[in-house]
């Protein structure tokens, strides 16, 4: 009985201890997102405008009533060789279990199944797309959720950048991922303006090892702007000379793209 009222009375002593830890220890950490993009390898212009259609019309809706409420949806520049070849889609989830969960419940819902019979049951002979491809990523640790950028200029002045750097081995595509986080690469990018939509490691795909990441701009002025001054950085230029990130990343492939009108962002 007197081990009853002693606990009793030091319990609430014991719960504003426990309180007061958690507020100094701050909040948990975010989860670390996955992304899939989605590219869309497209022959002609008829196809463009079915999957243009497909995507604005049916899959994005049937997305945001699976609960993702923010879907990219991008194109290559003008200048670019794949202009009017290529459309690539950013699909955000919270876990893998989502990610793997959202085939059956685009079976399930029924509005989708109706709208999209175009493109599901399109002909062996006259299909929607030449092929697509399909990249799963894990989102780095310091930017463990995506961020989506607002800017007032038209989409098809924004500049959206996907870059992919591709390592030699897993060890330095390892090194490359530190740069970014505790090396501080990814700090300089937040000080600059750069907009970042995510930074994320390729777990799934076919250019492995590698990462991948987006940066935005209002326009391709700033886009330039922003570049220059990022080689200027007195931060870049030593961390670029850590001897443990020298040679960390053997194939850098920037893709210059506009958002779509539809685009969640």
């Amino acid at each position: 009985m007197k081990t009853s009222k002693l606990f009793f009375k030091t319990l609430p002593a014991l719960l504003l201890f426990i309180s007061v830890a958690i507020r100094g220890f701050g909040a948990a950490p975010a989860r670390q997102e996955y992304y899939e993009i989605r590219i869309y390898h497209i022959d002609q212009k008829a196809q463009a405008d079915r999957v243009d259609a497909y995507l604005k019309d049916v899959y994005i809706p049937a997305l945001h009533r699976a609960g993702i409420s923010k879907i990219g949806v991008f194109k290559p520049v003008e200048a670019d060789t794949a202009f009017g070849k290529l459309i690539y889609v950013f699909i955000p989830v919270k876990t893998l279990d989502k990610f793997s969960a959202l085939p059956e419940l685009l079976d399930k819902d029924e509005v989708y199944n109706k709208s999209a019979r175009d493109y599901i049951d399109a002909p062996f002979d006259n299909p929607p797309y030449a092929r697509y491809e399909s990249i799963l990523l894990k989102a780095f640790p310091l930017m463990p959720e995506f961020k989506t950028p607002s800017y007032s200029t038209a989409p098809d002045q924004r500049i959206y950048e996907l870059r992919n750097y591709e390592s030699a081995t897993e060890a330095k595509a390892a090194k490359k991922i530190q740069m970014f986080n505790e090396g501080g690469e990814m700090k300089i990018f937040e000080q600059l303006g750069f907009n970042a939509v995510f930074f994320a490691q390729v777990i799934v795909g076919s250019h492995k090892p590698n990462l991948m990441y987006m940066t935005t701009f209002s326009d391709m002025k700033t886009h330039d702007e922003k570049w220059k001054a990022f080689q200027a950085h007195p931060d870049w230029i030593k961390l670029k000379a850590v001897p443990e990130y020298l040679n960390t990343v053997i194939k850098p492939k920037p893709y210059l793209l506009h958002p779509t009108s539809y685009s969640d962002f």
